[in-house]
């Protein structure tokens, strides 16, 4: 064999180290910039559910897959392509559009939690500032571009973050981060909205399946003309309690799913102000929450990592909910009118209570 030829077999080793280590690196970086993002996915895969709720059985999935192309096309097409322009052309103006999206989660937690407190009144401002749309738009697509919108926002703050998180890789790592970080997370959420969304249908099953072990559980049709088994009569007690725990329990399920969306919104919209502020120079507030955090895990030294992170997500929530409190009646007064001015159209007053 010749050296010109060992000598490239060589180059080309040395070529395929560096790529497997660049994956590796990407694939690393891109699990630390999800984990980063966690907060708004738990918040996606909360409020997403929502838009399929009064739907026939078998619209579910349909719809639901169509939001999760949706988010594909949000993502791949447009905000990756937009955050890496970003990067090449205004870095500065990451932290600005970061901070943009962690009021919009302030304003929306804080919403949820009016809404909660004051029903009346919260719908009467949704209504002031709801956008008109088409009447003969059928429910189904009014649903599904509602959700695409609300998904926009959510992921252009996923890409936000992600892309705050591997500032110094090259473009093309960049690239290939929000990618996987993309495809990754839309996979998570609408796979877990699809089985949300079809557990207690899969609880009615079990909970009607007097044979689980012959059908499968439900996945095949039992051999016609055949009795119940001894493996049937010993799983039909346990499937059956497991259909009926589904179906009374993904209610409170769905309910605490909300709690915790909205607890995510607040204290994440919240840390991404904390941390916004403290790039422009104002770290007092960052730096108070710090301070309490490590008290924390000083007075509970047992349990000091949770006592630390349990105080900044209070503390961070606290601020989220404090600023959408602002923001709720600066958006109905302010932003909603000069809108429709902007647009030519009309303003739509706030109702009064």
């Amino acid at each position: 064999m010749s050296t010109g030829l060992i000598a490239l077999l060589d180059d080309v080793a040395g070529l395929a180290k560096v790529a497997a280590a660049s994956l590796d690196d990407a694939a690393t970086q891109a699990t630390r910039a999800g984990v980063k993002a966690a907060g708004v996915v738990i918040d996606d895969a909360a409020v997403t559910p929502r838009y399929v709720v009064g739907f026939a059985a078998d619209r579910e999935l349909p719809i639901v897959g169509r939001i999760a192309v949706g988010s594909v096309k949000n993502k791949l097409i447009y905000l990756l392509p937009m955050a890496l322009l970003l990067s090449l052309l205004a870095p500065w103006a990451v932290t600005p559009l970061l901070m943009l999206g962690g009021a919009f989660l302030c304003y929306e937690g804080a919403e949820k939690v009016f809404h909660a407190l004051r029903p009346h009144q919260a719908e009467a401002h949704e209504a002031a500032v709801a956008k008109g749309g088409s009447a003969a738009r059928s429910l189904e697509e009014q649903k599904v571009r509602s959700a695409i919108k609300t998904d926009f926002i959510l992921s252009a703050e996923i890409m936000a973050l992600t892309l705050s998180t591997v500032a110094e890789a090259s473009v093309p790592l960049q690239a290939a981060i929000l990618a996987i970080v993309g495809l990754g997370l839309t996979a998570l959420v609408y796979g877990g909205v699809a089985l949300i969304v079809k557990a207690d249908d899969v609880g009615l099953a079990l909970a009607g399946n007097p044979r689980p072990a012959s059908s499968l559980l439900g996945l095949r049709q039992p051999p016609a003309g055949t009795e119940a088994g001894g493996a049937d009569r010993l799983l039909r007690s346990l499937t059956q309690a497991v259909g009926r725990g589904l179906v009374r329990g993904m209610p409170f399920f769905l309910w605490l799913l909300g709690i915790v969306g909205t607890a995510a919104m607040l204290w994440v919209g919240g840390g991404i102000i904390l941390h916004g502020l403290e790039g422009f120079g104002l770290s007092a507030p960052g730096h108070a929450v710090h301070a309490a955090a490590e008290a924390a895990g000083q007075a509970m030294p047992a349990v000091a990592g949770a006592a630390a992170w349990i105080t900044t997500a209070a503390a961070s929530g606290v601020l989220g909910l404090l600023l959408g409190a602002l923001l709720i009646p600066l958006v109905q007064w302010l932003a909603v009118p000069l809108l429709a001015r902007l647009r030519g159209g009309r303003a739509v007053p706030g109702t009064s209570h």
